[in-house]
C-alpha cells in the first residue's frame, strides 16, 4: 500500500506547547493567500511557482514592513537589497527553482506594472532553490502565465504541502521534501498576534524531530543515499503583530535558526533565506522589544513544525536521469520516537506495501 501523504501532528508529532491557528497554515494569518502551479510530467520534469500573496498590498497601501536576513548567501533571492535597504515589501514573496528565478521576476514584474499602471519603479521578490536533482531544470519551464496563476489562484484555505509548486521537485535532510506551513497563535499583554510559515525545503543534513535522529541511510539503508549540489531553503513568515522592519529582521533570523533543530548541515552551497512580513494596520505602533519573546517562541516553532510537514508530506517522487528521491518511511519515524516517549499520541499507520 502507497504511504499517505501526513502531516507531522497526524503521526503524533507536537512541536512547542503554543496553540496552532485554525489551519495550522500561514494563511491563519488575515489576508496572506498561498497559490501553487505545478509542472510534473512524470518524468524529466519535477518544478513549479508557490506564490504568498498579501492581499493587504493594494490601492491605498503598496507596501509592508519587511525583512530579509541570509543565513548563507549562496542563492539568488531577487529584490533583497530593497528590501534591506527600505524594509518593506512591495509584491508577493514567490519562490520557484534556481534556473527559472529571472523569469519568474520579470513576470512578477508584470503583474505588478499591471497593478500600477502608473508606477515607474518596483521590486518584485522571488527566491528559489535548486531542484535539479530530480528536475531538468536547464529547461525553464517556468512561464508567465504559470506565475500569474499562481499569484491570481492563491486562497486563504489550507495550502496544499509536499510535492506541489516549488517544491515538487525538491529534497531535504536525505529524503523526499517539499513546500510545509504551520502557524502559532499567542497573546501578549493587550492582543493577540497570529504568527505564520511557509518553507520550500531543500537542504542537507541529518533529518532530527524532536531531537531524535532519523537518518536517511538508517531508515532506508538500501536506497543509496547521495546529498545532491545545491541545497538551500527559503522560508516565509507572516504575522498580523505590529513589527518594524528591524524587528521583522530578527523574525527572519530566527526563521533560518529554526532548521538547525531538524538536522540542518548549513552547508557551503545551501542558500537559506529567512522572509518576514508584517500585515498590522500603519496605524499600530511596534511592540516593544520587551514584549517580543512570544512572537519569537511561535516563529521557532512554526518553522520548525513547517519544515517537518514539508517532508512528511512529499512522496517518493522518480526524476530526470532515473533519480529518486524517497519519502520518510512514516512507521519508522513512529517506532522510533515512541521509543524515545516523544509522541503525544500513537497513531496507526500502515506500512508500505501491506
Amino acid at each position: 500500500m502507497k504511504q499517505l501523504s501526513r502531516r507531522a501532528r497526524d503521526l503524533g508529532i507536537v512541536v512547542g506547547s503554543l496553540p496552532t491557528g485554525r489551519h495550522n497554515a500561514i494563511t491563519d494569518v488575515a489576508g496572506v493567500l498561498v497559490g501553487h502551479t505545478t509542472i510534473d510530467d512524470g518524468a524529466d520534469l519535477h518544478t513549479g511557482v508557490t506564490a504568498v500573496v498579501p492581499s493587504q498590498l493594494g490601492p491605498g497601501r503598496w507596501n509592508l514592513p519587511a525583512a530579509v536576513y541570509s543565513g548563507n548567501g549562496h542563492g539568488k533571492l531577487v529584490g533583497s537589497t530593497q528590501v534591506d535597504e527600505l524594509g518593506v515589501l512591495e509584491s508577493p514573496v514567490v519562490l520557484t527553482a534556481t534556473l527559472s528565478v529571472f523569469r519568474v521576476a520579470d513576470a512578477l514584474l508584470g503583474y505588478l506594472m499591471d497593478r500600477r499602471p502608473d508606477g515607474l519603479s518596483f521590486n518584485p521578490l522571488v527566491g528559489e532553490t535548486n531542484d535539479g536533482h530530480l528536475s531538468a531544470i536547464r529547461r525553464r519551464p517556468i512561464t508567465r502565465e504559470h506565475v500569474l496563476a499562481a499569484i491570481t489562484q492563491a486562497s486563504g484555505e489550507p495550502p496544499t504541502e509536499g510535492c506541489v509548486g516549488a517544491g515538487t521537485g525538491t529534497t531535504a535532510l536525505g529524503f523526499k521534501a517539499g513546500i510545509g506551513t504551520s502557524s502559532r497563535t499567542v497573546r501578549l499583554a493587550d492582543r493577540a498576534v497570529t504568527v505564520g510559515a511557509l518553507v520550500q525545503s531543500n537542504f542537507g543534513g541529518v533529518l532530527t524531530a524532536l531531537g531524535v535522529p532519523l537518518p536517511a541511510d538508517e531508515l532506508i539503508p538500501d536506497a543509496g543515499h547521495v546529498e545532491p549540489a545545491g541545497n538551500s531553503c527559503m522560508i516565509v513568515v507572516a504575522t498580523d503583530a505590529p513589527l518594524d522592519s528591524r524587528q521583522l529582521g530578527r523574525l527572519a533570523r530566527r526563521a533560518v535558526f529554526s532548521m538547525g533543530r531538524v538536522g540542518a548541515s548549513f552547508s557551503n552551497a545551501s542558500g537559506d533565506y529567512g522572509i518576514a512580513f508584517s500585515t498590522a494596520p500603519p496605524d499600530q505602533l511596534p511592540i516593544p522589544d520587551g514584549e517580543i519573546n512570544p512572537v519569537f517562541a511561535a516563529v521557532m516553532d512554526a518553522v520548525e513544525e513547517g519544515l517537518l510537514n514539508s517532508l512528511f508530506t512529499a512522496v517518493t517522487t522518480t526524476g530526470v536521469g532515473g533519480r529518486t528521491s524517497h519519502a520518510v518511511p512514516h512507521a519508522e519515524v513512529i517506532r522510533r520516537l515512541s521509543a524515545a516517549g516523544r509522541l503525544a499520541a500513537r497513531p496507526s499507520v500502515a506500512e508500505p506495501g501491506t
